[in-house]
């Protein structure tokens, strides 16, 4: 086992560590007695996700002097995530995504760090050619958001050949858990759950049969965690079950015992119909998920009940 994983007196520095994904990740690894170094511009990532353990650096990964000195590993969340963004914003998805990993590549390298891993996206891979999608499927990105993160690899993949610096890129699917903003870029999870508190109806784009592979993040940070004693793998982080939006809307509205039908509304241009990915990569390196969908609804609902009375 490499000294990554071992934890106790091991610095990793997390960009976007104050946001969804990026908390949980930090949690995970404070459990795990690793010291935590979190860096984040605070753009969609909030303070109060962190913990008092955490040395917060308030910066962005494209800042010029970034200091990474004394630093044993890079957890790379940090990111535009928003798909729609960048469709709209492609030149502002490149600088961030791309020339912000690039940023953080070259701090590496004059700071002589050995790892990254870094959080990529079945994005990467556009419309499925066949279910499920492992990793070698053919990459053939619908977004410059998609576009973006399967570029950013190859950086990360050529770094590794050209200066030795160890990786691993996971390839998460749908993402959903506490600490997701419904008002941000959410995922339908949230998006749901919060009409249903309100007594709204939720829409669904779409006859509602499409699919995705809605993995809890507390699984996803746990495989981030372990990736850190990955050595130069790509690995697809889901499920691997397959849950089209009508079954996910009746979990929900089970939960919450909401009775009303979903709004039904035309698809939105570019989404992909079917998408779970294959997990069995994942599998071999003792990762699996653990919290059924059912169960993670569950905690996102107790959750979102807390966030909505806060504010």
């Amino acid at each position: 086992m490499s000294k990554y994983y071992l934890g106790e007196n091991v610095r990793i520095l997390v960009t976007g560590g104050a946001g969804f994904i990026g908390s949980h990740v930090v949690d995970h690894l404070l459990e795990n007695n690793y010291t935590v170094i979190v860096l984040d511009n605070l753009s969609t990532g909030n303070i109060k996700n962190l913990n008092k353990k955490v040395e917060f650096i308030k910066g962005d990964i494209r800042d010029k002097d970034l200091d990474f000195r004394d630093i044993d590993g890079i957890i790379h969340l940090g990111a535009q995530v928003n798909v729609r963004t960048s469709l709209k914003e492609p030149l502002y998805d490149c600088d961030v995504n791309i020339m912000g990993t690039l940023n953080i590549l070259e701090t590496m390298r004059r700071y002589d760090v050995e790892k990254i891993v870094f959080a990529s996206s079945v994005a990467v891979y556009g419309d499925p050619k066949y279910l499920p999608v492992d990793e070698e499927h053919p990459k053939e990105p619908l977004s410059p958001y998609g576009l973006s993160k399967y570029c950013s690899e190859k950086y990360i993949e050529l770094y590794g050949d050209l200066y030795g610096i160890d990786y691993t890129i996971l390839r998460y699917s749908n993402v959903y858990g506490e600490r997701q903003n419904p008002r941000g870029e959410a995922g339908v999870v949230c998006i749901f759950i919060e009409s249903m508190l309100k007594g709204k109806t939720p829409t669904i784009f779409g006859d509602g049969y499409q699919t995705r592979d809605f993995v809890y993040v507390g699984d996803v940070a746990k495989s981030t965690i372990m990736a850190l004693n990955w050595k130069n793998k790509v690995v697809n982080i889901g499920t691997g079950r397959e849950t089209s939006i009508n079954h996910l809307y009746n979990i929900i509205a089970d939960i919450l015992n909401f009775k009303e039908k979903p709004v039904y509304s035309d698809p939105r241009e570019g989404e992909i119909y079917r998408m779970v990915v294959s997990i069995e990569r994942a599998l071999d390196l003792q990762w699996k998920p653990t919290v059924d969908l059912r169960e993670g609804i569950r905690r996102t609902v107790e959750w979102m009940k807390k966030y909505l009375i806060e504010g």
